[in-house]
C-alpha cells in the first residue's frame, strides 16, 4: 500500500476506498470565489464555473522575445560553428544536408516540442515533469541534472580557453603569428617544436594548454588556464545567480551578438582570395555518401545535440512560459533558426578554410619550386622538362601542376626520390578539422592574414564566448530549476555554491593534461546517456501516458489540436529511429578502440594513443553513473521504498471542487456510479464543471498517477451528497 493515504468507507456499502491524499491535493487548485461564476441547471444539465487564471506564483519571462533568444541561446552553441562545418565536409558537403534536414523533421522538431510542452503544461524542472508524468520513471530527470552537470564542467573549460585568447587578442602582431625564436649560445634559432608544426599550433599546444605528452603524466596545474576559468565561472554565476531575471536580460546580448560576428566574418571572408573555392567545395555534392549508414548516423546525433534534447535546460526554460502559450510555434521557429545557423556558420567556417586552403597551396607551390630549382641546378633534371612558359619567380599552381605532371612521366622509375608534393587545392579542402583544431589552430592561423588580424581576432574569441555561454545559462538552468522545484533552497546562495563546486572540479581540466580529459567528458558523459534519457521521455508520453491523451492535453493547452503528424512521430517513427541511434552508438563504441589524440612534443604532431585502465574505468564510470538513476528510482518506487514526489508540487486542495467526468470511456463511467461493470448507472447525466487550467476539467490529463493506474474523482451532483467512492482506473493509455 502506498504512503500518505487514508481508508474511508462508502455510506451504502461496506467497501473501502483508498484515497491518497498527494493526488487529490495535486488535482486541485486555489479558486477565487469572489471572481467565480456558478451556473446551475436542471438535472442533467451542465455546471460551468468560470475561474479566473491563477498565479502560482512563479517566475515568468518579461518577453516572448526574451523566451525566444533564451532558447536560441542554449540550442545555438559551439556545436554550431564546429562541429556542424566538419560533419559537413567529412559526409559530403551539400548531400549530408539531405539527411540532416530529414532528421531534424521527423525527430528534432517532434521531440523538441514534446519538451516545450511538458515543461510548459507542468510547469516544473525535468525532475518535477517526470515525477509527475510517470513517477517511476522520475530518474529521466536526475539523469538528466548529472548529464548536465558533466557537460558544465568541461564546457565552461571551452570557455575558459575563449577568454584566453580574446585577452592575448589585444596586441599586434597576434601572438601566435609567428613562431618564437630563442637563443642557443650566441645563435638565435626558431623554436624546433614551432618549426616542425606551425605557429598556430605552436601557440596552442605549448603557450596555451602547456600540455602533456599523455594523459597519465597530469603535469600540475596550468595558472593561465586556471585563473580563465575562474572568470569563466564568475561570469556565468553573474548570468544566473537571478535566476530568469538575470539570464533572460543576458540573453539579449549573447544570443544576438553572435549573428552579428556570423555576418561580419561571412562578408569579410567572402572577399577574400579562395573563399569562393571553399564555399564551392561546401556545396558539391557527393551523392554516393547519402548511401552510407555512418552519414544518417552522424546526422542523426547532431540533430540531437544541436537542440539540446535531453538536458532539462529547454524543459526547465518552457515551464516559465504562460499556460497558453504557443509552444509548437516556438518548436518549429527555434529548430529552424539553429539549422540556418548552421548554414551560416558554415558558410563561413568554409569561407575562412577556402582562403587558409589557397595560402597553404601556394606555399606549397613555393616550397616544391624551389626543389626543383635546386635539381636543375645540379643536373638531377633537365631543363628540358620544364615547360617554356613556366616562371619560376611567378609560378602559378597551374604551371607547377603542368611541370610535376611532366617530371612524374619521364622519371617515373626515381620519381619518389625527388620527394615533390602534388600541391592539389582539394587535398587542403579535404583535411578535416573539427573542434578545438578549428578553433584555437585553423581559424587563428587564418586570422593572422587579415587586414587588421587583431580586431577579427577579438570578435571571433567573443564571438564564442557569448556562444558557450548562452549555451551554459541553459545547462545551469536545467541544473537549477529542478532543484529549487524540489527542495525550499535560497535560489541564489544554491547557484553560488554550485559554481564554486564546479570550479574546484573543474581543475580536473586545467591541469596541462586536462584537455585529454576534456576529450573523454565530451565522448562519454553525453551521447548514450542522454540518447536514453531521451527515448524513455518520448516513451513515456507517447505510450505510458499515451498519445491520444498528450494531444488532447495539448489542444486543451493550444487552444488547437496540432498535426497528425505529430501522433505518428511520437508513437512510432521518433522511437524506431532514437533505438536505431542507440544500437548504431553501441556497435560504434565497441568497434572503435577507445583513446585521444596526445601532442607528442619530440615529434610536434597528434598520435593517437589508447587510454591506460584506469581511464577506460573512468570512461564507463561516467555513463554508468549519469544513467544509474534510472534504474535506482525505478526500483525504489517500484516497490514503495520512495515517494513518488508528487506532494512537493505546489498545488492546494479544496473541498467540494468538482472533476469533469463526462468524457471518461464507459467503464471508467460504470466503475464510479455501479457497483459491478454490468450494473446500469443512474439515468441522470453527471454533472459537468469546466475547471480552469484547462487540465483540471480533463481526467485524462497529465497526472502523477499514470503509471500506478490510479486516479481519483470526487463527484458531486445537486442530488447526491458528497460523499467518498470508489477508486477510478483511467482508461488504458492506447497502444
Amino acid at each position: 500500500m502506498r504512503k500518505n493515504i487514508k481508508v474511508t468507507q462508502h455510506d451504502h456499502t461496506h467497501e473501502q476506498v483508498t484515497e491518497s491524499v498527494a493526488d487529490l491535493l495535486t488535482h486541485q487548485q486555489v479558486l477565487d470565489f469572489k471572481n467565480s461564476t456558478l451556473n446551475v441547471g436542471g438535472p442533467g444539465e451542465k455546471i460551468v464555473l468560470d475561474c479566473p487564471p491563477v498565479n502560482d506564483g512563479r517566475p515568468a519571462w518579461n518577453s516572448k522575445l526574451q523566451y525566444i533568444l533564451a532558447q536560441v541561446g542554449f540550442s545555438v552553441g559551439l556545436g554550431n560553428v564546429w562541429r556542424f562545418p566538419y560533419l559537413c565536409q567529412k559526409n559530403g558537403g551539400g548531400a549530408y544536408l539531405v539527411p540532416y534536414f530529414i532528421l531534424l523533421i521527423i525527430i528534432g522538431i517532434p521531440l523538441f516540442f514534446l519538451e516545450l510542452a511538458v515543461g510548459q503544461k507542468i510547469r516544473r524542472g525535468s525532475i518535477g515533469v517526470w515525477n509527475y508524468v510517470c513517477p517511476r520513471l522520475g530518474g529521466i530527470g536526475v539523469s538528466s541534472l548529472m548529464v548536465c552537470g558533466f557537460v558544465g564542467l568541461y564546457y565552461n573549460v571551452i570557455i575558459g580557453w575563449s577568454i584566453f585568447y580574446f585577452f592575448e587578442s589585444f596586441q599586434y602582431p597576434l601572438p601566435w603569428a609567428e613562431c618564437p625564436i630563442r637563443m642557443n649560445g650566441s645563435l638565435a634559432i626558431v623554436e624546433p617544436e614551432c618549426e616542425k608544426s606551425s605557429a598556430t599550433t605552436y601557440f596552442w599546444y605549448r603557450q596555451t594548454l602547456n600540455t602533456t605528452s599523455t594523459i597519465a603524466d597530469s603535469g600540475g596545474l596550468n595558472v593561465k588556464m586556471t585563473l580563465s576559468l575562474l572568470v569563466a565561472w564568475i561570469i556565468v554565476c553573474l548570468a544566473v545567480i537571478k535566476g530568469i531575471a538575470s539570464s533572460g536580460k543576458v540573453m539579449y546580448f549573447s544570443s544576438l551578438f553572435p549573428y552579428v560576428v556570423l555576418f561580419c566574418f561571412l562578408v569579410r571572408g567572402l572577399l577574400l582570395k579562395g573563399a569562393v573555392d571553399g564555399v564551392a567545395h561546401m556545396f558539391t555534392p557527393k551523392l554516393e555518401k547519402m548511401l552510407e549508414p555512418q552519414v544518417w548516423r552522424e546526422a542523426a546525433t547532431q540533430v540531437f545535440f544541436a537542440l539540446g534534447l535531453g538536458f532539462g535546460g529547454v524543459i526547465a526554460f518552457s515551464s516559465y512560459n504562460k499556460i497558453d502559450n504557443n509552444c509548437h510555434f516556438d518548436a518549429v521557429l527555434v529548430s529552424f533558426i539553429n539549422f540556418f545557423t548552421s548554414i551560416l556558420a558554415t558558410l563561413v567556417v568554409f569561407a575562412v578554410l577556402g582562403f587558409k586552403a589557397n595560402l597553404m597551396n601556394e606555399k606549397c607551390v613555393i616550397e616544391n619550386a624551389e626543389k626543383i630549382l635546386v635539381y636543375l641546378n645540379s643536373n638531377m633534371l633537365s631543363h628540358d622538362l620544364i615547360p617554356s612558359h613556366v616562371n619560376f619567380s611567378k609560378l602559378s599552381t597551374v604551371d607547377y601542376a603542368e611541370m610535376y605532371a611532366v617530371i612524374k612521366t619521364v622519371k617515373e622509375d626515381s620519381f619518389d626520390q625527388l620527394g615533390l608534393d602534388p600541391c592539389v587545392l582539394e587535398d587542403e579542402l579535404n583535411k578535416s578539422v573539427q573542434g578545438t583544431g578549428l578553433a584555437f589552430i585553423a581559424f587563428t592561423e587564418a586570422m593572422t592574414h587579415f587586414p587588421g588580424s587583431p580586431f577579427w581576432s577579438v570578435m571571433f574569441f567573443f564571438m564564442l564566448i557569448n556562444l558557450g555561454l548562452g549555451s551554459m545559462i541553459g545547462t545551469m538552468t536545467g541544473i537549477t530549476t529542478p532543484v529549487l522545484d524540489t527542495y525550499k533552497v535560497q535560489k541564489e546562495l544554491f547557484t553560488v555554491c554550485c559554481c564554486i563546486i564546479a570550479f574546484f572540479c573543474g581543475l580536473l581540466f586545467v591541469q596541462r593534461s586536462g584537455n585529454y580529459f576534456v576529450t573523454m567528458f565530451d565522448d562519454y558523459s553525453a551521447g548514450l546517456p542522454l540518447t536514453i534519457v531521451v527515448i524513455l521521455e518520448n516513451v513515456s508520453v507517447a505510450w505510458i501516458y499515451g498519445t491520444k491523451r498528450f494531444m488532447q492535453d495539448l489542444e486543451d493547452m493550444l487552444g488547437f489540436r496540432p498535426y497528425s503528424f505529430y501522433f505518428y512521430m511520437w508513437k512510432y517513427v521518433s522511437p524506431c529511429c532514437l533505438i536505431i541511434l542507440i544500437t548504431a552508438t553501441i556497435v560504434e563504441m565497441a568497434i572503435s578502440p577507445p583513446g585521444y589524440n596526445a601532442w607528442v612534443e619530440e615529434l610536434a604532431e597528434e598520435r593517437f594513443q589508447s587510454y591506460p585502465p584506469w581511464a577506460l574505468a573512468m570512461c564507463f564510470s561516467l555513463i554508468v553513473v549519469a544513467m544509474l538513476p534510472l534504474p535506482i528510482v525505478f526500483i525504489t518506487r517500484h516497490f514503495n521504498l520512495l515517494s513518488d514526489g508528487s506532494n512537493k508540487l505546489s498545488v492546494n486542495y479544496h473541498k467540494g471542487m468538482m472533476k469533469d467526468i463526462s468524457n471518461l470511456e464507459v467503464d471508467e463511467t460504470r466503475s464510479i456510479l455501479g457497483k459491478n461493470p454490468g450494473e446500469t448507472p443512474s439515468p441522470k447525466g453527471p454533472s459537468r464543471a469546466f475547471l480552469c487550467p484547462s487540465a483540471l476539467g480533463n481526467p485524462n490529463s497529465l497526472s502523477p498517477n499514470s503509471c500506478y493506474g490510479t486516479g481519483y474523482q470526487n463527484v458531486i451532483s445537486p442530488t447526491t451528497p458528497s460523499t467518498p467512492i470508489t477508486p477510478v482506473t483511467p482508461s488504458t493509455p492506447d497502444s
